[in-house]
């Protein structure tokens, strides 16, 4: 199948889950033998296109628009997009307006609706409306909706019952083996293996990173809360985050190094989780992957991520309690938690699997340009 996936920053991935999951399942529908091109951002116009891993990456203009710079992008790519492909696969549903130029010569177009983007603080009330109004306009524009999370596909039948339909798939995660894990980066931030708890959350309220600080402090614990994620005070939000800095909450700012941060994951007595309007959060992934005790806000989309691998929630003085728990009970369970959050990842949030349901979809859903191969048994 000839297959475009638009809506990332680009591959190789250095941004976010977008870029991730663009990276992971394009490599893998390629190496299947399918002819993949993923959409790039650049600064200047007429970049040639590059091949990454077998993928093709063709690079569009972004210009220099403020916040309307991604929906110019976006545009670009759907209309270089309208024609030559099987499938066009939008990550996100900013442009979700001009999800119809593929159409128009009868490609489908698949968006992925990612999380409740029109819930997220960071955006203005102007931003928030366009955002639910293309949320509306992306069931209608689009062929086939794609959720990460069964809770958010779910929402869509319920909340748009007249329009297209919502599949589920989740997002992945690369497991990360236990010998292969070095304790003695930790020395980079002064910790000891199993003698702090963390945090990795972009510094916006729907993570609820003030409640998790409330309640680590309400926790009274000796372990240090580590916060990784670019808090810089550029916020009020963040100035009122960075109130609590001390030894005991500690702000190390973002860390991109996937080995840096998987050690400090990995090496971490419990993941806090606050993430509460996405579907399949990545980072929850991740932790679960590292074999993290995951103590996660309370909401669907946790729990069906994390299902018994966690313990869960919904205020400060819950969370505090939550912590006794996990400091008391640590040494006799530790190892039972953390080989059943791997479980989970191994079971359900592989990129093989993942890369497996949507070529199961896309060959139920899509006519290809050329057939698929015949198993050898020739059934």
């Amino acid at each position: 199948m000839r297959i475009a996936v638009l809506g990332a920053k680009g591959i190789p991935a250095s941004y976010g889950g977008f870029e991730t999951f663009a990276e992971k399942l394009s490599i893998r529908l390629a190496q299947r033998g399918h002819a993949v091109t993923v959409y790039a951002e650049s600064d200047q116009a007429a970049v040639p296109d590059t091949v990454y891993q077998g993928v093709r990456v063709r690079y569009r203009r972004r210009p220099a628009w403020g916040p309307a710079s991604v929906l110019a992008y976006d545009c670009a790519c759907l209309w270089d997009a309208r024609q030559g492909y099987d499938l066009v696969y939008m990550l996100g549903y900013g442009a979700a307006w001009a999800c119809w130029w593929p159409r128009v010569r009868g490609t489908p177009v698949w968006i992925n609706m990612d999380g409740l983007e029109w819930a997220r603080s960071k955006w203005g009330r102007l931003a928030r409306a366009y955002l639910r109004c293309m949320e509306w306009v992306a069931t209608f524009t689009a062929t086939r909706l794609i959720a990460d999370a069964e809770a958010i596909a779910q929402r869509l039948r319920r909340v748009y019952p007249g329009g297209a339909p919502s599949s589920f798939i989740a997002y992945g995660a690369e497991p990360v083996a236990e010998e292969g894990l070095d304790s003695s980066g930790l020395a980079t931030w002064g910790l000891q293996a199993y003698q702090y708890m963390v945090v990795v959350a972009r510094p916006e309220p729907e993570n609820h990173l003030l409640e998790i600080i409330e309640g680590y402090r309400l926790h009274g614990g000796a372990w240090p809360l580590v916060i990784v994620g670019d808090v810089s005070g550029a916020t009020p939000y963040q100035q009122r985050l960075l109130r609590y800095a001390c030894d005991r909450v500690r702000f190390v700012g973002g860390i991109y190094d996937p080995q840096q941060l998987a050690c400090i994951r990995s090496f971490a007595a419990c993941y806090l989780h606050g993430h509460s309007v996405g579907g399949t959060n990545p980072s929850l992934l991740e932790a679960m992957a590292c074999g993290n005790w995951v103590v996660a806000h309370d909401n669907p989309f946790n729990r069906e991520v994390a299902r018994d691998a966690a313990d869960y929630f919904g205020t400060p003085q819950e969370l505090a309690n939550r912590l006794n728990q996990v400091v008391g009970q640590w040494h006799q369970w530790h190892t039972e938690r953390s080989q059943r959050a791997r479980d989970i990842v191994e079971t359900y949030y592989t990129w093989d699997g993942i890369t497996d349901a949507y070529e199961a979809l896309m060959y139920a859903q899509c006519r290809p340009s050329v057939a698929p191969p015949r198993p050898a048994n020739g059934r």
